[in-house]
């Protein structure tokens, strides 16, 4: 169904970036029911590919683009941007969703663990943001809009070692759009800012996190019922319609038996 304020998105292009599953695919299929072009990029593309399928045989206006991209290579992401640019003119919504967690403390974690979480979680949202604007830009869209999927880690630290380092990449993402909204706002331009924090999620998140451990991992998301993809999917629609005079700042949402 078409939700009232997307009309104006009609047809534009999104990239979503971390497409082949949970968050990233939840909104990459909502945005292709409400009539967008999505190009959805990860690392591997089997599972966009099998959703661009599903997307079209459901008959939803929008088409879904699956585009291979190691979002930890710069040189990967301005490649895509390129293509972009060269295939459909450029893009008017960027959802920076990728990211990913080690279970690398701050005592005894690897610097590989961190530079992994670093890379994704903060670099490549960074270089997305700026080839997004610069997009935008050239093509004088001044009604752009820049969403990042933060977390709840990214407002309050968990004693959990195992999230430690985690949760400073996203503490980054909250001042990173705080920073860009202003920026944004020097530039004289309309183009929006908004980051959404979600808590616990059902993906596969925590099997990545505890991949030597599955029991642990399942047992993350068995104590309460939490977030599906699909709410935060919901809360990037909402953000998307509402009037351009009006900025979301940040949502946070978590399961409602969360505590922390």
């Amino acid at each position: 169904m078409a939700r009232a304020g997307m009309e104006r998105w009609r047809n534009r292009l999104a990239l979503v970036t971390g497409a082949s599953g949970g968050i990233g695919a939840a909104v990459a299929r909502a945005l292709v029911q409400q009539g967008l072009k999505v190009v959805g990029c990860a690392r591997t593309v089997g599972n966009i590919e099998e959703l661009a399928a599903e997307c079209k045989s459901a008959g939803y206006p929008g088409t879904l683009i699956p585009y291979r991209c190691d979002l930890s290579n710069e040189e990967d992401i301005l490649s895509m941007f390129s293509a972009i640019r060269c295939q459909h003119s450029g893009v008017d919504i960027c959802i920076n969703n990728a990211g990913l967690a080690r279970p690398d403390t701050l005592l005894s974690g690897s610097t590989s663990g961190w530079k992994d979480m670093f890379n994704v979680n903060v670099l490549a949202l960074s270089i997305c943001t700026r080839e997004a604007y610069q997009s935008m830009k050239e093509r004088k869209v001044d009604d752009g809009h820049i969403i990042n999927i933060n977390s709840m880690s990214g407002h309050r630290v968990l004693p959990q070692s195992a999230v430690h380092f985690y949760s400073a990449t996203k503490y980054a993402v909250t001042a990173l759009t705080e920073g860009l909204r202003q920026e944004l706002r020097e530039a004289q331009t309309h183009i929006r800012a908004t980051c959404i924090s979600p808590g616990l999620v059902e993906t596969q998140f925590a099997f990545k996190l505890h991949d030597k451990d599955p029991e642990k991992a399942a047992a993350t998301y068995e104590h309460i019922k939490c977030l599906k993809p699909e709410d935060v999917a919901e809360a990037v629609i909402f953000v998307l319609s509402t009037p351009p005079h009006v900025q979301i700042g940040d949502i946070q949402m978590r399961p409602t038996e969360q505590v922390t």
